[in-house]
């Protein structure tokens, strides 16, 4: 088959389109012929030599892909066969023709999105289900503060939180991102370049701040993330562009018994993974379905253009995701 290799850790141009040798299935594996993969933040930090994959999954980049499957392992009892349509949650090797995977980590393709579509879903829809709603209790009636609105994680954790009933706060570094948050439900919207974020959250509060924060910064918003949530408040952080290492204030911390989660998807287990996918279909394919939460595609590109792709990616002018056609 072909995939995208990484000749060598360093910039984008190092990604270079290859023959490579067919995926091994395992017995609880099914393989699948990939028709789209989607770009993560995590392939570009991967590619730089960053983020090495966890033990034992394919070393090529992509962490979703969307595809029809061509062989299922011996020992997996689903509802899987050989033609099936599918999207599916990888540990890597999406930027490939084809891709094994457990199977327990693959979706069926939601009504009404096509199979091209579906690549740019299984990442998002179980990081955000995940680390939001799993782990941050995130409910009805809240309020929810997403910095980078217009990434893919932040325009579906948008969506969703939308539908399930939540008042939705984002941060974005320009107005054509604020006015695309804004059109996908985001109730207030904050440019983080001109504006401060803890003082428009507070002043959209009454003084009280948000219950839930979905934070990719890290260490650079901390402090001031804490100091934007509301009693019993929750910080969820899922990446660190914005340094890992930092000082708190805990007597932030402490009156207003806040909580802060780390969470990252790639390194859960098998099992793990099994049981966010199955609670994502049961609770967000029919937000899907019913048309409530959708793919937001900025760009196309043919799989041998991923460099293109990690280049359009790094400078952050796009608005949620780019896909990778095979």
């Amino acid at each position: 088959m072909k995939a995208i290799v990484i000749s060598e850790p360093g910039k984008p141009e190092v990604l270079q389109l290859r023959e490579v040798d067919d995926p091994e299935v395992k017995n609880d594996e099914v393989l699948i012929r990939v028709h789209a993969t989607a770009l993560n933040r995590a392939d570009t930090l991967q590619r730089q030599g960053l983020y090495n994959p966890p033990p034992g999954s394919s070393p090529y980049l992509g962490l979703e892909c969307s595809g029809t499957i061509e062989s299922v392992g011996r020992s997996v009892v689903s509802r899987w066969k050989v033609g099936d349509e599918v999207c599916a949650l990888l540990s890597g090797g999406g930027y490939a023709e084809k891709v094994a995977v457990p199977a327990g980590q693959i979706f069926p393709i939601p009504a009404g999105i096509s199979l091209k579509d579906a690549a740019a879903l299984p990442e998002v829809a179980c990081t955000v289900w995940s680390t939001v709603f799993m782990m941050g209790r995130l409910s009805a009636g809240e309020s929810f503060l997403v910095h980078g609105g217009s990434s893919g994680i932040g325009t579906f954790a948008i969506q969703i939180a939308k539908h399930l009933g939540v008042r939705v706060f984002v941060t974005a570094g320009s107005e054509e991102k604020l006015a695309a948050c804004k059109d996908l439900g985001a109730d207030v919207c904050i440019n983080y370049k001109t504006e401060d974020f803890v003082a428009k959250v507070k002043a959209e509060t009454n003084g009280k701040g948000v219950d839930v924060i979905l934070d990719c910064m890290g260490a650079s918003y901390l402090q001031k993330n804490l100091d934007s949530l509301n009693f019993d408040g929750r910080l969820c952080i899922i990446g660190f562009m914005g340094g890992a290492v930092a000082e708190i204030k805990l007597s932030s911390l402490l009156p207003k018994r806040l909580t802060i989660l780390g969470a990252a998807l790639r390194p859960r287990s098998t099992e793990n993974k099994a049981v966010v996918v199955a609670e994502v279909e049961k609770k967000v394919w029919p937000a899907i379905e019913a048309g409530k939460v959708k793919p937001v595609i900025y760009k196309y590109l043919p799989l041998s253009e991923a460099a293109e792709g990690h280049s359009l990616m790094e400078s952050s002018n796009h608005i949620g995701k780019i896909l990778l056609v095979t």
